[in-house]
């Protein structure tokens, strides 16, 4: 058994995929990279995906598939597995080679059948193109760096302060026992990816190295704001699909709970804010459906994030009203380096 899957999902990824899969291959025959072609046809990612299959048998596969979207390419990543962890790295993205080999080490601490964690966590990077300062996200106010804990073990997390599909490390048989299965056809299923399985987790350890850069930058990427806006269905969609996993004002652990609320609520800002942003009636009626949506599902939950501080400063009156939630959400893009 490998020590680590990599899930590297492909789709037309030619121009940047290299550089994302050079930067796993250091973890030697520990990992097993899965280049998961995901139906590309415009250019030649499916042939660089069989030649680094060729060039290193035992470490990266190649698998073709018919297209369907980043969340099948890693349901397929975790169907293949055989790795005891798994990871997620996009294919325009890479990892920082010192962190790499942090990482690995720590693994194999936790390799042993007494010894084995449900969660790994470290830090990501924006690699935002074009700025100076590059910000990271850690996770050092959060989570007591180097213990195992289980949620109650949790110090806090501050607003703006996420678990993304970036940071996490996954134990491969917790994700498919917890029965984690990812839209296809849906853009923004990470946020389900590193939301669904938190209930499932009750071991995790945080390891605190910078190890995913993640690359902000190109015009088509999906977190590129007009294109969100563009794809307001999809993200109304995923956050409906995550108000209904779990009842979370029902969650007994205290600190899980609050996060999962706090999950909860930025999805719902995210929504809503891009149809603010998006000036248009049509989208506008999108977002009172979706809060409506919310308050005949789970009218306890509707209180909690349609009064909390986000929740009040996304539904505003009046037209003077959504340029202040804009003008507050551009602030925040600032700061937090988002998009």
């Amino acid at each position: 058994m490998k020590l680590l899957t990599i899930a590297i999902p492909c789709y037309n990824s030619a121009a940047y995929m290299r550089n994302c899969i050079e930067s796993l291959l250091p973890g030697g025959n520990d990992v097993e990279i899965l280049i998961v072609d995901d139906g590309s046809f415009k250019d030649d990612t499916a042939e660089i995906a069989d030649e680094y299959e060729r060039e290193y048998p035992g470490i990266c596969r190649a698998i073709h598939q018919e297209n369907g979207g980043h969340g099948e390419a890693v349901n397929t990543g975790l169907k293949n597995a055989s790795g005891l962890y798994f990871k997620v790295v996009d294919s325009d993205d890479w990892v920082d080679l010192e962190a790499y080999v942090q990482v690995l080490r720590t693994l194999r601490r936790f390799s042993g059948e007494e010894s084995q964690i449900d969660l790994l966590i470290t830090n990501f990077v924006y690699e935002k193109q074009g700025a100076k300062r590059k910000k990271v996200m850690n996770y050092r106010t959060a989570l007591p760096a180097g213990e195992i804990i289980d949620w109650s073990g949790a110090k806090g997390f501050r607003l703006g302060q996420y678990i993304l599909m970036h940071s996490v490390i996954y134990r491969t048989q917790m994700l498919r026992e917890c029965g984690l299965e990812l839209p296809s056809h849906t853009f923004y299923v990470d946020n389900i990816f590193v939301y669904q399985p938190l209930p499932h987790v009750k071991s995790m350890y945080y390891l605190d190295v910078n190890f995913y850069r993640y690359y902000i930058g190109r015009e088509d990427q999906s977190v590129n704001e007009s294109v969100m806006i563009g794809r307001l269905d999809q993200q109304i969609r995923v956050t409906k699909l995550m108000l209904g996993y779990y009842d979370v004002t029902r969650i007994q652990n205290r600190k899980l709970r609050g996060y999962m609320l706090r999950y909860l609520e930025i999805m719902m800002t995210v929504s809503s804010i891009l149809a603010i942003r998006s000036e248009t009636e049509e989208n506008l009626a999108k977002k009172k459906e979706l809060w409506q949506y919310l308050r005949q599902k789970n009218f306890a939950l509707y209180l909690r994030l349609r009064w909390g501080f986000l929740g009040q400063g996304v539904n505003l009156p009046g037209k003077g009203g959504r340029k202040i939630s804009s003008a507050c959400y551009k602030i925040a893009q600032k700061f937090y380096g988002f998009n």
